[in-house]
């Protein structure tokens, strides 16, 4: 047994939890990753996919049992993100972004929204957590988009841009700024916008270097109607709301990029171990064993701090905003590294699109920059030191 294997031999699960974990990992070996590499040539989103994601009742471990769920621990949903992102990265992100979505009415919604819109998922819906504009990313309070106050609705006006699962979602969590509010912080509020409704426009999917199956899409907003009562907390909540639904979001961003980065560094072992080069195989090579000494280490590491984090929040902390960071700073960074190697490992076949390496190196790339650039987390984590 190897160190991986004896990592996650110690991940410790409620005997249901174990059982769903199986399954997913059945799911995602036998039937996710075969598919990937043609939903990565033809960009096609991933149906079929959520199909069967969606058959085990996934989304239900994260919706509490009195919206229709039955809910898990923090611990075994970063685990399902990890197995699902290992087989097809872009199928990962869209069901981990249903958590992203919906953490915010979970935690931050009245109970009639919880009873009116939290079965829509249970059910086995798509979420999207709609923030990001043209000029406004990694500084969210950029942001246009305009709340205007009508009556007992709220009249939407404005555009989102990079939004996955854009084109498909049923609910949008969306964030803009209550006209009211002159404030430019404190105007941040949110409110679910449901699929369907009059002026919702989608602009176009982008089609991208990587994650090719999930859909990122431009939005745009043309005076959608939108009950009042779809409206989470008071005018001006948005901000607080959403810097707590990333502290949630960061870590599975995080094991969205280790189940690259274990991908990538297990096709790196199985091939060194084959290939010869020179009557010996690559794997002999004292640089070689360099390489993946290091490889091995960082990976090792990362994981054991996401498990760490996960037991923070089924701790019950509340202040882990650091340690948010740090994991998807490093392994965001690490997924890139082992890619790249991975890919060096594998020589001129790297390079190729018949091995998986060359596609997990282009999925890596943007789990660096989404849910906040690492330059904005190496700045959060530096200034987390300076004594008040």
């Amino acid at each position: 047994m190897n160190v991986f294997n004896r990592l996650d031999a110690a991940l410790a699960f409620a005997p249901e939890e174990a059982a769903l974990l199986e399954s997913v990992s059945k799911l995602a070996r036998e039937r996710i990753a075969p598919k990937a590499a043609d939903l990565d040539r033809t960009g096609g989103f991933p149906h079929q996919n959520v199909s069967e994601i969606n058959a085990l009742g996934l989304n239900a471990m994260f919706i509490p049992e009195a919206y229709g769920g039955a809910q898990m621990s923090y611990a075994v949903y970063l685990e399902c993100v990890r197995a699902l992102s290992k087989a097809c990265a872009s199928t990962g992100i869209v069901w981990a972004t249903n958590f992203h979505a919906i953490k915010p009415l979970i935690d931050f919604g009245t109970e009639e929204q919880k009873k009116r819109l939290l079965p829509v998922m249970a059910e086995g819906g798509l979420a999207s957590l709609t923030i990001t504009e043209p000029a406004a990313g990694s500084d969210a309070t950029g942001m246009k988009t305009e709340f205007r106050p009508d009556g007992d609705s709220i009249l939407v006006n404005g555009g989102k841009t990079f939004i996955t699962n854009g084109a498909h979602a049923d609910l949008y969590m969306l964030f803009g700024k209550w006209s009211e509010i002159a404030d430019s912080k404190g105007a941040i509020s949110v409110l679910v916008l449901e699929k369907g409704t009059p002026g919702l426009a989608v602009v176009r999917e982008e089609d991208k270097m990587g994650l090719r199956a999930s859909s990122t899409a431009t939005l745009a907003f043309d005076n959608c109607r939108v009950p009042r009562a779809n409206l989470l907390g008071k005018p001006g909540d948005g901000l607080k709301i959403l810097l707590a639904s990333l502290n949630k979001s960061r870590p599975s961003v995080a094991a969205h990029a280790l189940g690259i980065a274990r991908a990538a560094f297990e096709d790196s072992i199985a091939y060194i171990n084959e290939r010869k080069q020179s009557g010996r195989k690559i794997v002999e090579f004292q640089g070689i064993q360099f390489m993946l000494a290091d490889m091995a280490t960082d990976l090792a590491m990362c994981e054991a701090w996401l498990a760490h984090v996960a037991r923070m929040v089924d701790g019950g902390a509340t202040d882990f905003g650091v340690e948010a960071s740090m994991l998807k700073m490093r392994a965001s960074d690490l997924a890139m590294r082992i890619a790249t190697d991975a890919v060096q490992l594998h020589g001129g076949y790297g390079y190729c699109k018949d091995y998986r390496v060359e596609r997990l190196m282009r999925d890596a790339k943007i789990t660096q920059i989404w849910e906040g650039t690492n330059q904005i987390h190496r700045q959060l984590i530096g200034r987390s030191f300076i004594r008040k």
